[in-house]
């Protein structure tokens, strides 16, 4: 009789096993595969919860024309010293190989597989740059 009960016992508890469903993740957010139309609000529920401000935004709106105009003067102003001093150095003919002096730059130009290769380092600072424009 014990046999039967733990039979009938084992049989029960492994049919209820077959009863089992799979555990599927669906993630929320759409970057991740989630369901496009979470985004608008996954969007609003983090701007509400963002507590910093821009400070240049706002230091933006608050210049006024005079300052706006002075800042496009000077911007414009050195824009033309530039292209002088560009002019004076390289010519009409633009960019030539050699190392070049601009006060604190070293200008280093020369051709590469990639193309024309610019390296400028500030010597005041030992800031480095690369800029390549390729063939």
């Amino acid at each position: 009789m014990k046999s039967i009960i733990i039979t009938l016992f084992l049989v029960f508890s492994m049919s209820n096993l077959s009863f089992g469903q799979d555990l599927v993740y669906k993630p929320v957010n759409p970057a991740f595969g989630g369901d496009t139309f979470n985004y608008q609000w996954l969007l609003s529920s983090a701007e509400s919860q963002n507590k910093f401000t821009d400070e240049r935004d706002s230091s933006r709106n608050e210049r006024s024309d005079l300052e706006r105009f002075t800042e496009n003067l000077n911007s414009q102003l050195l824009n033309q010293i530039s292209r002088t001093l560009f002019n004076e150095q390289f010519g009409e003919e633009g960019l030539t190989e050699g190392t070049f002096n601009f006060g604190t730059l070293f200008v280093e130009i020369f051709p590469s597989g990639e193309g024309l290769v610019i390296n400028i380092l500030d010597t005041s600072t030992g800031d480095q740059s690369q800029v390549i424009i390729p063939n």
